[in-house]
């Protein structure tokens, strides 16, 4: 008899043998544990998002003013912002900021934009304007309105702003964060409450960034709008800077206890 071509071919007492073998293998494969189990189902879980803030005093406040000089050369107009800026620094040290309280935080040579009357006629000027931007430091909150009005009773100086912060500004996100982590864990114990289920081991968190207080920009335009003679500008420190967080957790659920 001619053998079939392709596939398996079993023929006389051996190959009883043969086929029983190969139906003893097919059955140990579907009796395996790997094939015989349903996977496992999905871990069940609850999501939540925690929101956290702190506050604390802060240390210092920061003053920003610029001294600015016109010239017709870059060499005039550098020589005098150089003149004008030694003046201001000893305008400063009578008002008793320290040196090192006192840092460049940039200087800048440009081309003075043309300016126009009320006519719309254009104006002459200097064609050079030298910009030195510092910075004071001062621990002094409640003075900080005096000194703003003695720098901007100065013809040197232009008040520009002021903000507050802390020595460690680190010290504020990281409270913040724990205050975020606490809400969140305080949410997620609710709904598993609320749900009849329990909570299980933590699965995630995803850090949100921690938000740094910002000071009103109303005390910024008041104190660039204000002028005159030397006198207290009337700059209230805040009482605490606000520092905000979130945070995303993630914890397995199970079944309530009986």
């Amino acid at each position: 008899m001619p053998r079939p071509q392709g596939g398996a071919f079993f023929s006389g007492r051996g190959s009883n043998v043969m086929r029983l073998a190969v139906l003893a293998a097919c059955a140990a494969l579907l009796a395996s544990p790997a094939l015989a189990e349903d996977p496992s189902p999905p871990t069940a879980t609850v999501s939540v998002m925690g929101s956290g803030e702190a506050q604390l005093k802060p240390d210092f406040a920061r003053l920003f003013v610029a001294v600015e000089t016109q010239g017709d050369t870059v060499g005039k107009v550098v020589e005098a912002n150089r003149a004008s800026s030694e003046e201001v620094l000893a305008r400063l040290s009578a008002l008793g900021v320290k040196k090192e309280d006192i840092r460049t935080e940039n200087f800048q040579v440009f081309q003075t934009p043309p300016r126009v009357d009320g006519m719309g006629k254009e104006v002459k000027a200097p064609k050079f304007t030298a910009n030195h931007r510092l910075r004071i430091t001062t621990r002094d909150l409640d003075g900080v309105g005096r000194l703003a009005g003695e720098i901007m009773a100065s013809p040197n100086m232009l008040f520009q702003s002021v903000s507050f912060g802390l020595d460690r500004q680190e010290e504020g996100g990281d409270e913040a964060r724990r205050a975020a982590v606490r809400d969140a864990r305080r949410q997620a114990e609710l709904y598993a409450q609320a749900a009849g289920v329990t909570l299980g081991r933590l699965l995630e968190i995803r850090d949100g960034s921690a938000q740094p207080y910002e000071p009103p920009r109303e005390m910024r335009a008041m104190a660039m709008k204000a002028g005159g003679p030397a006198e207290e500008i009337p700059i209230v420190p805040p009482a605490t800077l606000r520092y905000t967080s979130h945070v995303q957790m993630v914890w397995e659920i199970a079944p309530a206890k009986p």
